[in-house]
């Protein structure tokens, strides 16, 4: 036991030496690793992220045809639904039932939403029932007081008179008695108190029974009248909350998104991120489709109001549509420079759809511009963009690569068949490493 307790015992002079232990040295040892590795994973998440320089060019488009005038201007933008409702609730409550998906077409007056009715259906009913108690208030008011309320009211008049006449004759015969002594002057107090009260009871009975003859009076009658109209109002309010639990579907379109699901709460009040929703779906004409451009100021007074264009998307660059300028914004972006400018697709069809890019080209007015339309403009681009048939363009900051068909080369670069169409920013000379959706920033 000698020797166990020994094994246990602390060496003190070890440790007034100041050396430190193995652990402490570990732990010491593992926090500057640590710091190090920081370090170095935000220096490379730095380069990885880090926006890459490139030599940006915009691409010019030569009209081909000598027959009009030809294209003025190319631009790029997005296609948008010209109306896009966000369809509501008038009245909160938990969701029963749905009846649409996304992207399933509806027609106006459609149901899609039905919300749980019993309290809207419990509120009507209370309104119908008050509603019914005033209109019988009303009918009585307005009928006034029937025969045999009358002949009630007389027969109460005649039974105070006889009462009456009973008072005076007693009173008479005390007068008398009291005046030969017979009976003291208390049988006369009471016999004067007693013809009093039957005066005043008959008084009483006597207008109580005139004003049954006449009826109720046309002001009382006229009160009744509008809380009858009051209560007609609140049955008209239930009614309309009732109906409001059948969400329909205001226009003809398509579903663009669900946004609840059934036992969901919609309100009619401020939402936030979570909780109750503020609206049930969101839906648009896809018959009613926009291009929304940026044009920039330096290229703004090429257009105008009216203004025919040519519609092409990158998802199908052989389709293409016919448009027109149908909204210019009626102020410019100060930060971007550009004024927005909508353009109709004269006639989509079911390969466009809202969100796609899409380029336009804008025609000028002259007699013969419908010959130019159909003649395809040139692209030239220089050979160091083009790479295994692909190009990058920059959007919103990030390179894009698109696929294009290179055509014969010359000096000046080598022609693009197809996949451009002009206006685009194009990175002329791509670093190796670039990859589609790369973050750039153009060299100064």
């Amino acid at each position: 036991m000698d020797a166990e307790l020994k094994s246990l015992r602390i060496d003190r002079g070890k440790k007034a030496s100041g050396e430190p232990s193995k652990w402490a040295t570990r732990w010491i040892a593992g926090g500057v690793m640590l710091f190090v590795l920081l370090a170095a994973g935000r220096f490379a998440y730095q380069r990885l992220n880090a926006a890459t320089e490139v030599s940006v060019q915009r691409v010019q488009a030569i009209s081909s045809g000598q027959a009009g005038p030809g294209v003025v201007l190319n631009a790029t933008g997005y296609i948008v639904a010209a109306h896009t409702i966000e369809l509501a609730s008038k009245v909160i409550g938990k969701v029963k039932w749905i009846g649409v998906d996304k992207g399933d077409k509806v027609q106006q007056g459609q149901v899609i939403v039905r919300l749980e009715d019993d309290e809207y259906r419990a509120q009507l009913q209370e309104a119908k029932g008050n509603l019914a108690n005033l209109e019988a208030k009303l009918a009585e008011l307005q009928h006034g007081s029937r025969p045999q309320e009358i002949a009630q009211a007389l027969a109460n008049v005649n039974s105070a008179k006889a009462d009456l006449e009973d008072a005076r004759v007693t009173l008479d015969r005390t007068r008398g008695l009291v005046a030969e002594a017979v009976l003291s002057k208390q049988s006369l107090d009471d016999a004067q108190s007693k013809y009093d009260s039957a005066l005043a009871k008959m008084n009483s009975l006597q207008k109580a029974y005139d004003l049954v003859r006449l009826g109720p009076r046309q002001e009382e009658i006229d009160a009744m009248r509008g809380q009858v109209e009051q209560a007609r109002g609140t049955v008209a309010f239930a009614e309309t909350n009732l109906s409001n639990t059948v969400i329909r579907a205001p226009v003809s379109g398509t579903i663009l998104e669900r946004a609840v699901e059934v036992g969901e709460f919609v309100t009619t009040s401020f939402v936030g991120d979570r909780g109750a929703k503020g609206y049930v779906v969101s839906l648009a004409d896809l018959n009613d489709l926009e291009v929304e451009l940026d044009i920039s100021q330096n290229d703004f007074a090429k257009l105008h109001m009216g203004q025919k264009g040519i519609i092409t998307t990158d998802a199908y660059p052989d389709r293409k549509y016919d448009g027109f300028i149908r909204q210019v914004a009626p102020e410019a972006n100060r930060q971007k420079a550009t004024v927005q400018v909508k353009v109709k697709v004269s006639h989509p069809d079911s390969y466009l759809r809202p969100e796609m890019n899409a380029s336009v080209a804008f025609l000028s007015d002259e007699k013969n511009s419908g010959a130019a339309a159909s003649a395809r403009p040139v692209i030239v681009v220089p050979a160091s963009a083009v790479r295994d048939n692909k190009v990058f363009v920059v959007l919103d900051g990030r390179a894009v690569a698109r696929t294009v068909k290179p055509g014969p080369a010359n000096s000046e670069g080598v022609r693009i068949e197809q996949g451009l169409i002009g206006g685009e920013d194009l990175i002329v000379n791509p670093p190796a490493g670039l990859k589609d959706g790369d973050r750039v920033r153009q060299k100064a």
